[in-house]
C-alpha cells in the first residue's frame, strides 16, 4: 500500500522544486472532490453498464456538481480573502492569470477534440465554437438540439464566478463588519429560490416540453446555480474573517452530523422523483440549496478534522480529486466512443462498468500528465511570487 501511495505521489503530486508548504495536501476538500466527480461519472453512465449498486446511486450523480460549487466558492474565495484580511488587496491579473493556468488548457484541448476528431463526441451536435469560447454556451441550451458537450455549462458557471469575485470581494470588504457580506450571501441564495419558483411558474412546469425546458431554464443558466458558490462564499469568509466564532459556534461535531441530515434530506426528496433531477417545483426551489448546505456543512467539519485525516489511507481519493477536472472533461465522450465501437452487449454489467472506468481514467491520466500538470508547472515559475498563506494545493485542484 505504501509503495502504492508512493507511485501515486511521485506522479501525480507537485513539481519537487516548489516551496513543501504550499502544496501540503488537504485531504478534506479531496474527499469531497472525489465524491462529486464519481457522482457525476455515475449520473451519465450508459444505463446497460449500471450494475444494481449504481443504479442506486445514480439518480443522484447530478449533486456532484453543486459539490464542486461549494468547493470553488470557498478556496477561491477564500485565497481573495486571505489576501485582504493580510492587508494584500487583490492583485486582479495575477488571480485571473491564476485561474487561466488552472482552466483553459485542458479546456481547450477537449474542445479541440470535439471539433476537430471525428467520433470525439457525446452528442449528434454542437454549439458554434464561439459559445464555447465565450463561456456563454449555458444561455439558452437545450440538449435536443445541441446535445454534445453540454457538460461545460458547469464551467460557464465557473468562469463568471472568477470575473465577478474579485470587484464583488473587494466591496464588500470595504464595508465594515460581516452584516453586509453575510446579507448579499442570503439574496444570492433566497433569490435564487425565488427566481427558481418563477421561472417555474412558465414554460418548465409545461409536462410536455419538460425535462427539456426545465434544464434550459433552471438547471444551466449561471443565474439560477449561484447556491453552492455563495455557500462555500460564505463559508470562506466566516473561516478566514471569524475563525474564533467558526469554532465556537460551528464544531464539527456539529456541522458533521447537521450536514449528513441536510444530505440525507436531499436524498429522501430526490427519492419522490423518478427522473433524479427533481423535475418540479420542489426541486427547483428547496433541493439546489439544501443539496449545497449539505456541501458546506461536511466541507467545514471536514477542514476541522483534517489532522486526523491526515493519519488515514487516503491516497486513493487524493488520485481521484487530482483527476477530477479532466476527469470530467473526457468521461462523457470517452464513454460514447466505447460504447459505438463495442456495444452494450459487451459493456453490459459490472465488465462494461469496469472498462468504462478504465477507459476514463486513462484518459484523464493522459490528459493531466500532458497538459493539466505541464501548464500548473508553467503557473508556480511565471506567477513565482508568493501567494497569500492559503493551502494553494486546494486552490491548484479546485474544478
Amino acid at each position: 500500500m505504501n509503495a502504492v501511495s508512493g507511485a501515486i505521489a511521485a506522479l501525480f503530486g507537485p513539481s519537487r522544486d516548489a516551496p513543501a508548504r504550499a502544496h501540503a495536501r488537504a485531504y478534506g476538500p479531496d474527499l469531497l472532490r472525489a465524491a462529486a466527480i464519481l457522482l457525476v461519472m455515475a449520473w451519465h453512465m450508459p444505463g446497460p453498464a449500471r450494475p444494481e449498486p449504481l443504479a442506486t446511486i445514480r439518480p443522484f450523480g447530478w449533486l456532484g456538481v453543486d459539490i464542486f460549487f461549494v468547493l470553488s466558492g470557498y478556496l477561491i474565495g477564500a485565497q481573495l480573502l486571505k489576501g485582504i484580511a493580510a492587508g494584500n488587496g487583490v492583485d486582479f491579473r495575477r488571480f485571473w492569470a491564476s485561474r487561466a493556468f488552472r482552466i483553459l488548457p485542458a479546456f481547450l484541448v477537449v474542445l479541440a477534440l470535439y471539433f476537430a476528431l471525428p467520433g470525439f463526441s457525446d452528442g449528434k451536435a454542437i454549439q458554434p465554437l464561439w459559445r464555447f469560447l465565450t463561456f456563454t454556451m449555458n444561455f439558452g441550451l437545450d440538449y435536443r438540439v445541441t446535445g454534445a458537450f453540454t457538460s461545460a455549462w458547469s464551467l460557464c458557471v465557473e468562469e463568471h464566478f472568477y470575473w465577478l469575485l474579485p470587484p464583488l470581494v473587494l466591496v464588500v470588504a470595504r464595508a465594515r463588519g460581516a452584516g453586509p457580506a453575510m446579507a448579499l450571501g442570503a439574496a444570492v441564495i433566497l433569490g435564487g429560490m425565488a427566481l427558481r419558483w418563477g421561472i417555474w411558474h412558465g414554460p418548465a412546469a409545461d409536462p410536455a416540453t419538460r425535462p427539456a425546458d426545465f434544464l434550459r431554464l433552471v438547471y444551466y443558466p449561471t443565474w439560477t446555480r449561484l447556491d453552492g458558490l455563495a455557500m462555500g462564499l460564505l463559508l470562506a469568509a466566516a473561516r478566514v474573517l471569524r475563525p474564533a466564532m467558526v469554532a465556537r459556534l460551528a464544531p464539527p461535531w456539529l456541522t458533521g452530523p447537521l450536514g449528513l441530515v441536510a444530505a440525507a434530506a436531499t436524498v429522501i426528496l430526490c427519492i419522490r422523483h423518478a427522473d433524479g433531477v427533481s423535475l418540479d417545483l420542489t426541486g427547483a426551489v428547496v433541493v439546489y440549496p439544501l443539496a449545497c448546505l449539505a456541501g458546506t456543512l461536511l466541507l467545514c467539519a471536514l477542514l476541522d478534522i483534517e489532522p486526523a485525516l491526515k493519519r488515514l489511507p487516503l491516497a486513493p481519493a487524493a488520485f481521484v480529486a487530482t483527476l477530477a477536472y479532466s476527469l470530467y472533461l473526457v468521461h462523457k465522450p470517452v464513454q460514447h466512443m466505447l460504447r459505438e465501437r463495442l456495444g452494450d452487449g459487451v459493456l453490459h454489467g459490472w465488465t462494461g462498468l469496469g472498462l468504462y472506468l478504465a477507459a476514463d481514467f486513462a484518459a484523464a491520466i493522459l490528459l493531466w500528465l500532458l497538459v493539466e500538470r505541464p501548464f500548473l508547472r508553467l503557473r508556480e515559475r511565471v506567477l513565482r511570487r508568493p501567494v497569500p498563506a492559503v493551502v494553494e494545493e486546494e486552490i491548484r485542484r479546485a474544478a
